[in-house]
């Protein structure tokens, strides 16, 4: 198979052992391509910036080495790279806050590693790849029934009550408008305490407050 054709895949797997096992089942695999692997997560930045890799596979130890930047910088570094989880815990919180960072797969400790492949060439082809259990939660999310990142208040010491309770309404992606009629507020109101929340938390526009709220409500 032309090389040029093969999925590209950037391995970011903090367990050794994990990371050998993964690079001998994908190698067995004609369409897919390991580019580089590291276990040494110091140098993700660079690696992500500079190799133009399709799928970024990241494990539980990669991801919480993550955290501490928000996962959602990757997709900065490289827009057209698509980020798989794999080994994770069955939460539904850290799943719900993924997803909102840019990830486009997301696979439990169960799955198997014909699992991991199919979801390879499913990110790789723009598909999501998610948890049967979690679909109902994005349902909600899309359907407004509830927040899109639960963790989120974690992030709201440094603001004001409504600043708390404008975050999330934001993170949805609510319009000036629509949180005022809501809060049966003017949208003034609400244009003005969304400006101060954002000069507060130091961001630049509303995507970036929600960025930073995430990275503060992630574990450490």
């Amino acid at each position: 198979m032309n090389p040029n054709l093969r999925i590209k895949v950037l391995l970011l797997v903090g367990n050794h052992l994990l990371c050998k096992s993964l690079v001998r089942i994908i190698q067995q695999k004609t369409d897919i391509l390991v580019i580089r692997q590291s276990v040494d997560l110091s140098d993700i930045a660079v690696l992500i910036a500079k190799l133009a890799s399709d799928v970024v596979l990241l494990d539980s130890v990669g991801a919480n080495a993550l955290n501490r930047q928000c996962v959602g910088r990757m997709k900065d570094l490289n827009p057209n790279t698509q980020i798989l989880m794999i080994g994770m815990d069955a939460d539904e919180s850290a799943f719900l806050r993924a997803v909102r960072a840019g990830v486009s797969g997301y696979l439990l400790h169960e799955a198997s590693a014909t699992d991991v492949v199919t979801a390879i060439r499913a990110v790789a082809r723009r598909e999501a790849v998610c948890p049967p259990q979690f679909c109902k939660a994005l349902f909600e999310v899309v359907a407004g029934v509830r927040g899109f990142a639960p963790g989120i208040r974690r992030a709201a010491p440094r603001l004001t009550r409504r600043q708390q309770e404008l975050l999330p309404m934001v993170a949805r992606g609510l319009t000036n408008k629509e949180i005022a009629s809501h809060l049966n507020l003017s949208e003034q109101t609400i244009k003005n305490h969304i400006h101060r929340m954002l000069r507060r938390m130091g961001a630049n526009d509303r995507s970036e407050a929600v960025e930073i709220a995430l990275a503060d409500s992630l574990p450490t």
